[in-house]
């Protein structure tokens, strides 16, 4: 199973939040893990193939910037082990950062269909065409909530989606079917998580999002509406 944390701060690093997290999911076993943060407006990528420990003495995660970010631990299913293959993806001009668990069925249709309109894509993995669908529907003016939803409607199979965009900083886009995905509730602080255990020591209020839940979480609040 993949292991997906990510957390929204009113201050502070989110980076080593983000690790720590991941950390506590490594009982769902994993053979590449990655993080993606937010800060003056970039995204900014580390993964690779490995332990956690073992890539943060390499890369040094707990260095990227910004108080907003998402990370996850990867089991393989669509691409083998490797860092291009590791989650967080990317749409094609790095403005959105998705990290999935779940198996999308039908990622080959999409992502025919994104790369016939010029969308170009670096891993072998399903999840790579959630940020590009996100992208399309961001193009045409929608904001991130719409763009997942949008892009959420468009997918068969399981998911647990978290996202990241730099054009609205200040927060995570969440979406679930079929797959674990519990949103929790600090002070100054929310997270969104595979499992409580991700979060527990820094709070013991949690949602646990149902099929069909979509979900804004900032530093100060949660919104939470059903996909239709």
């Amino acid at each position: 199973m993949c292991g997906i944390f990510g957390c929204v701060l009113a201050n502070g690093r989110a980076a080593p939040m983000i690790r720590t997290g991941l950390k506590k999911l490594e009982y769902r076993g994993y053979d590449s893990a990655g993080l993606a943060t937010i800060y003056g407006g970039s995204i900014f990528v580390k993964k690779g193939k490995g332990k956690i420990d073992e890539l943060h003495q390499e890369l040094n995660f707990d260095d990227l910037p910004g108080a907003v970010g998402i990370g996850h631990t990867r089991w393989a299913t669509h691409g083998a082990p490797s860092t291009v293959n590791a989650h967080p993806h990317l749409d094609c001009h790095g403005l959105v950062a998705v990290v999935h668990n779940g198996i999308i069925e039908n990622f080959q249709r999409l992502r025919e269909e994104l790369e016939a309109r010029g969308h170009v894509f670096k891993s072998r993995t399903d999840t790579e065409v959630i940020a590009h669908l996100i992208e399309e529907y961001l193009g045409m003016g929608k904001d991130l909530l719409q763009a997942v939803m949008d892009a959420a409607k468009r997918l068969k199979g399981s998911y647990a989606i978290a996202v990241i965009y730099s054009g609205e900083p200040d927060k995570i886009v969440v979406a679930r079917n079929e797959s674990p995905l519990v949103i929790g509730l600090g002070d100054g602080m929310n997270f969104v998580a595979s499992d409580v255990a991700a979060f527990i020591e820094h709070t013991n209020r949690a949602i646990f999002l149902q099929n069909g839940d979509v979900g804004v979480v900032t530093a100060d609040g949660v919104r939470l509406m059903r996909l239709e």
